[in-house]
């Protein structure tokens, strides 16, 4: 392989641009698809919402950010930050440590302008093929089409960066939600509040997004009823409000209205929330079953990164999950253009193949689901690794933010571990 390789980068948010960095520094020649009009990806907010409250139309419009209008991060600005390009060195209107979206949004077109990437980006054009060409797996046709104009080129490499926070996840195994009879929506459909006011609120989830969106919604709706699956939440009414309430599991719900929960409290709901995630959605790749999607477990892939196969012309960033992605997906860049400039070798497919193969074999032992395949949390070893492949060494003082925020996160929980970082490292 040589500098002469032409890839394409399927997405514009922070895994694309930052591939694209890193893809251009090796003198590859790179074209990013993006199919909005702007970069930013699940960071560029959009106030419109899905016709389908719940994403399960397959002919609908699709709304790609799932970003709500109050939305701030919950990563501390200096851990949204590039080896040479500072987050926590930027303030563009808000300097808060856990900015909104709009800060980072910012961030994200600064960084694209400094390193020159906006020229590298076709807008408004949606990637609808990626196959491989042939046997030898040397290229890839990608297709692609701009505002109705249909192109088809061909790719000697491919990096996957379409991101997976579009395409819900919905908990449709409670007995009786298929059948309900009132209204349900997903959270990558909720923007704003008001249209909760005065009602009665079910949210499925117990994650960052559902705590969040659940404490919003306290400030309008009449009752908000927070549900999990997890065994450790605190059932009761919750510490910060008078009509917020956290539940066990769902037991079953009536097509009535009526949803009742295993600790066998019952209520009768207005709307359900889901808050449950989302699947990974890549419908324009075909490898004639070398990769398999299902869910959340893309397939087999090395590292997370590489699929053993049509490694390493085939590639995915940002595809591990509950870590710090802006780290990961540097890291994960660096090493993708490395290894497509034959700076750094990969081990042989079969070797690949077994790693993976163990991964697996090791989760079912610790009886761990499929769905979290790629929630490896916050791994020094995983990050370690990839670096010591590009020779990036982490600073001191982000790995002891990182294995302070992993404190925070473990003494006070979703509720307090924000605060908490803040007081060590708030100014």
């Amino acid at each position: 392989m040589t500098g002469s390789l032409k890839v394409a980068v399927i997405g514009a948010g922070v895994a694309g641009l930052v591939a694209a960095r890193e893809l251009q520094r090796e003198n590859l020649q790179v074209v990013v698809f993006e199919k909005s009009h702007q970069l930013g990806g699940t960071w560029a907010y959009d106030a419109q919402v899905e016709s389908d409250p719940l994403g399960i139309d397959p002919n609908r419009d699709v709304v790609h950010s799932s970003t709500y209008k109050s939305l701030k991060t919950n990563v501390p600005r200096a851990l949204m930050s590039f080896t040479d390009f500072k987050f926590s060195e930027k303030v563009y209107g808000d300097p808060r440590m856990y900015p909104g979206h709009e800060e980072v949004l910012k961030f994200l077109t600064d960084f694209a302008s400094h390193f020159e990437l906006t020229k590298l980006i076709r807008f408004n054009t949606l990637v609808t093929r990626v196959e491989v060409v042939d046997s030898d797996i040397t290229d890839f046709v990608v297709e692609s089409n701009t505002n109705g104009v249909m192109s088809v080129e061909v790719f000697n490499a491919v990096v996957v960066c379409n991101g997976h926070n579009t395409q819900p996840q919905l908990a449709t195994d409670i007995p009786g939600i298929q059948t309900w009879s009132r209204k349900q929506m997903h959270s990558h459909n909720y923007r704003v509040p008001e249209p909760f006011r005065d009602q009665v609120v079910v949210v499925i989830g117990s994650g960052a997004s559902a705590v969040d969106i659940s404490r919003e919604i306290a400030m309008v709706a009449k009752e908000v009823h927070m549900s999990s699956r997890s065994p450790l939440v605190k059932v009761g009414k919750t510490d910060k409000f008078n009509n917020m309430w956290q539940h066990s599991k769902i037991e079953c719900i009536s097509k009535e209205g009526s949803v009742s929960f295993q600790s066998g409290f019952s209520i009768d709901a207005d709307i359900i929330l889901h808050c449950t995630g989302y699947k990974f959605h890549l419908p324009f790749l075909r490898t004639n079953g070398i990769v398999s999607v299902e869910d959340k477990r893309i397939g087999p892939l090395y590292k997370h990164v590489f699929p053993p196969q049509l490694a390493p012309r085939l590639s995915f960033v940002g595809i591990p999950d509950r870590t710090i992605p802006f780290i990961i997906i540097e890291c994960q860049s660096r090493w993708i253009a490395h290894a497509l400039s034959a700076k750094v070798s990969l081990p042989s497919e079969n070797d690949m193949l077994s790693e993976v193969l163990k991964h697996y074999e090791e989760m079912k032992e610790k009886g761990l689901p499929e769905h979290s395949t790629h929630q490896i949390g916050f791994q020094h070893d995983y990050i370690e690794r990839l670096w010591a492949q590009t020779g990036m060494i982490m600073e001191k003082n982000i790995k002891d933010m990182i294995e302070y925020l992993i404190h925070c996160l473990m003494t006070a929980g979703l509720d307090g571990y924000m605060d908490l970082f803040s007081k060590k490292y708030g100014i």
